[in-house]
């Protein structure tokens, strides 16, 4: 157990550089240096996690530990893991997110912030690359994937609060298109059984009686997330990032943007370009951005909600799950779902980029977008690195007199 700590806390502190540096370092801890994993366990336990909702990275990070250690290793593993950077990324808050910060202050976020659409943009790409590789082998396939991937794209620029439900209903229909019913029954009546199974799981996990109320589970959510601006509202926001996210780490921008910015007004269009660039530059899952939001909204305790909230999945994911991994992989059910849910969300990491670029205020902050995104898609410049850039431009550019704006 001491282990865990040190080596996972030492991740925690040095992963810089999001999902694909936190595989190359557990991948060099567990098979290279310690051989506690071999190359094909890891592989296949890298294929389940990516089946999942939620951080990948966060969630390989807790199922390594669970190896070596069980349920606390995997507990202890990942909380090492995660609250690093979540420590991070709550103190830069209160000086990025503050009332009044300072002008050096105001300008590098404002400088960071307009770097925040290029990234988007590439990581979205990025997720894009490997799905279209894998359609370009059947026509009629490609031309799904295009579909699915046009519609993310369209809901993150246009529904924001929405985005959930396209990328559950892209999932659906391919895997009603995958796994027709018999006598031509209709596909989604597999849906409510699911729904069923998933409430028992959840009201067992917190040991309550799913008879005691005739509400269900996720209306009793719906009706804390209508109190304006409430300690429900948020916590319906971090689940949705933590449980809903599929595609990757990045796809959790565009569920949070129109909630923390236009739904619940808890911080502004500049702030939250500010804690997406703090969720970039920090160390850990990107996931961590919605403790930045949690600040925004009721302070640390929010903070720290949200985070809670946001990682519980991943954690119950593993604690439930990581014996039945094997089954995952084979499963085609699964795998017909993520065929459609994957490219959706895709599509909606690449469509965030509009509502980003139209967040920020000042001219000469484009000037500052376009450069990021030469240095990212061009130049194959590291996010962490481009976004240090531009925070430090952009902290130049305000001490010598470009406009600002702190809304």
């Amino acid at each position: 157990m001491r282990e865990i700590v040190r080596e996972w806390g030492r991740i925690g502190c040095i992963g810089f550089g999001g999902p694909p540096a936190h595989i190359s370092l557990l991948r060099e801890l567990c098979v290279g240096r310690r051989g506690w994993l071999s190359d094909e366990q890891f592989e296949r336990a890298l294929a389940a996690v990516n089946l999942l909702p939620g951080p990948a990275s966060t969630q390989l990070a807790i199922y390594c530990a669970w190896r070596l250690r069980g349920n606390r290793g995997a507990l202890l593993g990942g909380l090492c893991f995660i609250l690093p950077g979540l420590v991070l990324i709550l103190a830069l808050s209160t000086l990025f997110l503050a009332g009044s910060p300072p002008l050096w202050v105001r300008g590098a976020g404002m400088g960071a912030g307009a770097a925040v659409p290029a990234v988007a943009l590439a990581a979205g790409l990025g997720v894009a690359r490997p799905i279209l590789a894998r359609a370009r082998e059947r026509e009629r396939r490609l031309a799904r994937v295009l579909v699915y991937g046009l519609a993310g794209g369209a809901a993150a620029a246009t529904l924001g609060p929405y985005l959930v439900l396209l990328l559950i209903g892209c999932g659906a229909l391919e895997l009603g298109r995958s796994a027709p019913p018999r006598r031509g029954a209709l596909s989604l009546q597999i849906w409510p059984a699911a729904a069923a199974a998933l409430a028992t799981r959840v009201h067992a996990l917190l040991g309550t009686d799913p008879r005691s109320s005739a509400t269900p589970l996720f209306a009793r959510a719906a009706v804390l997330s209508s109190a304006p601006a409430g300690t429900g509202a948020l916590a319906w926001t971090a689940f949705k990032v933590g449980a809903l996210a599929f595609g990757g780490g990045f796809v959790i921008v565009p569920l949070m943007q129109t909630d923390a910015v236009n739904t619940y007004h808890w911080m502004t269009h500049a702030q939250f370009l500010n804690a997406a660039a703090l969720g970039q530059v920090t160390p850990g899952p990107v996931t961590q951005t919605v403790a930045a939001v949690g600040y925004s909204a009721k302070g640390l305790t929010g903070g720290l909600l949200a985070a809670l909230v946001a990682f519980a999945p991943s954690f119950s994911f593993i604690l439930i799950g990581a014996a039945r991994f094997e089954r995952l992989l084979v499963d085609q059910r699964v795998l017909a779902f993520l065929a459609g849910a994957a490219p959706a969300a895709a599509g909606a990491i690449v469509g965030s980029a509009i509502p980003l670029t139209a967040a920020i205020g000042q001219d000469w902050q484009y000037a500052i977008l376009a450069g990021a995104a030469v240095a990212l898609l061009a130049l194959r410049r590291g996010v962490v690195l481009t976004l240090l850039a531009a925070g430090t431009i952009g902290a130049l550019a305000v001490l010598l007199g470009a406009p600002n704006v702190h809304a």
